[in-house]
């Protein structure tokens, strides 16, 4: 058990006995560095049940420690907080019962929790998947780990939006400019041609417009009477007539897209275990709002339209039906999670990993599902996250300025291989060994420095900035793993004995460390309660940061006394392994050497 868990099983017995005060929960936090404790109880929540000063509450609890518990030395109290000193002994205990615990950290799925379904990426068929998509799928995938590592199942999701007029817009400039061009005749990524395509369709709209301006027509009537948008409303008519030129061309187009997406999720690390397609969900939802209207949940207008009023939640009424019987988005979403749980009956809630702007939308679907009486939509979370900028600020896909997540990727590789070889520590590598260290390196920068920012914040990428080798980023922390598995491969002595609290006196550093390790389940929870994998990103900086401090004030591998250098030996063994399961979590490798 960790400290934390002792304490608290203590300190209730305590209370009970002193104030005969039954308190579910104990708050911790960790002692400042000016007081002398390891672990600091916060006395203040008791305060108000107790009618009581809180200097007196703290002493009273204090004593009690001290007296009844082995682990506990001394104690100090300082306003309302209680300084606890925690003995050697149980630090040593506590890291003997993990440090052969490869999976340290993680709780086992319980058999009978409901699993957490998470969707992710969804993108449009009509581009390339590109740096805001990175940030979605990246998050999306570290939140489905983390989740599974707190101990319930996770299924991972996309709904794939591959119909509707940009894709027809795609379609159109294809037949048009395309001169029958494949991937294999071009050497493209088939989500590349494709979305070339699209900056087609919308250069030539553009200067179909201006044409049109020029003869005398407004903007807004420019838009509506160019030919090619004309053409492409009547190929989506003819799609959803289910033409069998017009399908098969979009079947093959998509295959293409889905194909060139493959090969992005493979470099990227990530996979899904369902995708779901607009093209087969856009027509559900329909008769859950005809149950819901029979039912009151919705209301119909004179046109025939149907309605919820959302006004007494703070919102406002919001279209489910259109007057014509045709879906909108909020329809299909409505029919998708309904879907989704036929299709996994042990989900008990799912998160929707989209940009902040759609934050009202999922107000109002989380609303409408939990008036349609589902149990489930009471554990309805979207992961909310503010957009990505360069430098050079923002994107824009019809106008081809997007920063393609392909391209990304290669210029992350391509600047951790210039580093790396600035650095000159790569002597003995084979190419295939350096090639191997680039991407990893590459791709943790990439990851690490967009996932240690918390969610809902926008932010600022600067990939020169996340490959640096110093400071809080993934070559940093990557680089210390490294560091300890070199100490291992130079420990060339038998270090698997137990050293036991009679034969080792700690030093503060290896107690700071040990207490950091021992964090680590707590933090996973806490990240899987809030979604935030920028409590695990963070977490292991910090643990990293005590590390280097340990090794820099300690001696391992030069000790003379033989059980304190098996005892640091086993302490840095470890760290790595705790650096390596955070860093699984967010889908982040670690390299032997660097």
């Amino acid at each position: 058990m960790t400290v934390q868990e002792t304490l608290t099983n203590h300190i209730k017995v305590a209370v009970k006995k002193i104030f005969d005060l039954e308190i579910e929960k104990v708050e911790f936090q960790a002692t400042r560095k000016d007081f002398e404790g390891d672990i600091t109880m916060v006395v203040f929540p008791l305060v108000k049940q107790l009618k009581g000063n809180p200097v007196e509450i703290g002493n009273k609890i204090g004593e009690y420690l001290v007296e009844n518990v082995a682990e506990v030395e001394k104690f100090n109290v300082v306003a309302g907080f209680l300084n606890i000193v925690i003995s050697d002994a149980f630090y040593i205990n506590f890291f003997n019962s993990i440090k052969e615990n490869e999976t340290f950290g993680y709780t086992d799925p319980k058999a009978d929790e409901k699993a957490i379904m998470v969707e992710y990426s969804s993108p449009n068929t009509n581009k390339p998947l590109h740096l805001g998509h990175i940030r979605n799928i990246l998050l999306g995938f570290s939140v489905a780990e983390i989740i599974k590592a707190s101990g319930k199942k996770s299924y991972k999701t996309q709904i794939i939006n591959d119909r509707g007029i940009h894709i027809c817009k795609s379609m159109l400039a294809w037949q048009k400019f395309g001169k029958n061009q494949t991937p294999e005749s071009t050497g493209l990524k088939g989500d590349k041609l494709v979305g070339n395509f699209y900056v087609e369709f919308d250069k030539n709209y553009k200067a179909e417009i201006k044409a049109l301006m020029a003869e005398g027509k407004s903007e807004d009537e420019a838009k509506k009477e160019a030919q090619l948008i004309l053409e492409a409303q009547e190929m989506l008519r003819k799609w959803e007539a289910g033409d069998e030129e017009v399908v098969a061309l979009w079947k093959e187009m998509n295959q293409w897209v889905y194909d060139g997406f493959a090969v992005t999720y493979d470099n990227l690390g990530v996979n899904f275990d369902k995708n779901y397609y607009e093209s087969n969900t856009y027509l559900l939802g329909k008769d859950v709002v005809e149950d819901g209207l029979q039912r009151g949940v919705f209301f119909k207008k004179e046109d025939g339209s149907v309605w919820i009023d959302l006004t007494d939640e703070g919102l406002d009424e919001k279209l489910v039906l259109r007057a014509d019987g045709t879906a909108v988005y909020m329809t299909q979403d409505i029919g998708t999670a309904i879907q989704r749980v036929k299709d996994y009956p042990d989900i008990g809630g799912m998160v929707y990993t989209v940009g902040n702007e759609q934050d009202y939308h999922f107000k109002v679907l989380f609303l409408i599902l939990k008036k349609l009486g589902f149990d489930w939509a009471q554990h309805l979370y979207h992961l909310s996250y503010g957009m990505v900028e360069l430098p050079s600020g923002k994107m824009k896909s019809r106008e081809g300025t997007v920063v393609d997540a392909d391209d990304l990727m290669s210029e992350m590789t391509e600047t951790a291989q210039r580093i790396s070889e600035e650095l000159g520590k790569l002597d003995g590598y084979s190419e295939e060994e350096k090639a191997e260290l680039y991407k990893t390196i590459g791709l943790g920068a990439l990851k690490y420095y967009m996932l240690k920012v918390d969610p809902k914040k926008q932010m600022l990428f600067n990939p020169e900035e996340s490959v640096d080798f110093n400071g809080n980023t993934g070559p940093f922390i990557q680089y210390t793993y490294a560091r300890i598995q070199s100490i291992l491969r130079k420990a060339d002595f038998d270090y698997s004995k137990t050293v036991t609290s009679s034969e080792v006196e700690m030093h503060e550093k290896e107690k700071e460390l040990i207490k950091q390790v021992q964090l680590f389940p707590e933090v996973i929870q806490n990240a899987a309660a809030n979604n935030s994998p920028a409590l695990i990103a963070n977490y292991t900086y910090d643990l990293v940061k005590e590390f280097n401090s340990f090794y820099q004030n300690v001696s391992i591998l030069g000790e003379t006394d033989v059980n304190k250098k098996i005892f640091r030996v086993q302490l840095s063994k470890t760290v790595g392994q705790t650096i390596k399961n955070a860093f699984h979590l967010l889908g982040i490798q670690v390299p032997e050497r660097m």
